[in-house]
């Protein structure tokens, strides 16, 4: 995948930027949703559960930011993994 593809911004999002940033000319847009949250505490990022048990990845920015384009991509295989198993107990 070329460099061009790995890079989204849309500023003109309600939510932009919907990660408190320093930098948010590099604020990444492409992975608006985190492929990662399904891998729950394998993800890799910095999140917390509520009180609920849900998920809350407020204070990560790992899908945003500009150089994680190939971290991201580098663990499509393991999500891959995660669905074939969900199927096979269905």
């Amino acid at each position: 995948m070329s460099e061009h593809s790995s890079f989204f911004q849309n500023r003109e999002c309600e939510y932009f930027p919907c990660h408190e940033t320093n930098h948010p000319e590099n604020f990444n847009c492409l992975f608006c949703y985190c492929p990662l949250y399904a891998l729950g505490r394998r993800c890799g990022g910095n999140f917390c559960y509520t009180e609920k048990g849900v998920k809350d990845c407020t204070p990560c920015r790992i899908p945003h930011e500009r150089e994680n384009y190939r971290r991201i991509i580098s663990r499509y295989s393991e999500i891959m993994d995660l669905v074939r198993e969900q199927d096979a107990k269905k």
